[in-house]
């Protein structure tokens, strides 16, 4: 599985952006998905997943209630809604695809995801 994130971009705080993350060379249906990003100098973090099986939803803590992970199967692409954003929010945000069968707690955890996109620039100017 090949995944293209797009739809980065600056923004003034408040507003809001929608990330797509693209699949090509086999359906990512079977898929979980999740999102990541990294500030400069931090390490990568989990910002949002959903699980193949049950399509339940996972948020850091920090997005939860302005961030929105959804995915269209038809078009093998899954998407992350981000509205009232932040200057924190700046990064470079990474979409990935783990294993159907990965359990919930797990989808919060780099290691377990085998296909990762190339990034897509976040900036959001205060």
């Amino acid at each position: 599985v090949q995944l293209q994130a797009s739809g980065g971009g600056l923004v003034q705080t408040g507003g809001s952006l929608r990330l797509s993350c693209a699949a090509s060379g086999r359906t990512f249906n079977g898929y979980s998905m999740g999102w990541f990003r990294q500030a400069p100098g931090k390490e990568r973090e989990f910002v949002a997943a959903k699980r193949w099986i049950s399509g339940s939803t996972y948020y850091a803590d920090s997005v939860k209630g302005r961030f929105t992970i959804s995915r269209d199967n038809a078009k093998n692409t899954v998407y992350l809604q981000m509205n009232s954003l932040k200057p924190e929010d700046t990064a470079v945000y990474y979409c990935a695809a783990a294993p159907a069968s990965t359990i919930s707690t797990m989808l919060r955890g780099l290691t377990v995801y085998d296909y990762w996109g190339q990034g897509t620039q976040v900036t959001v100017s205060s």
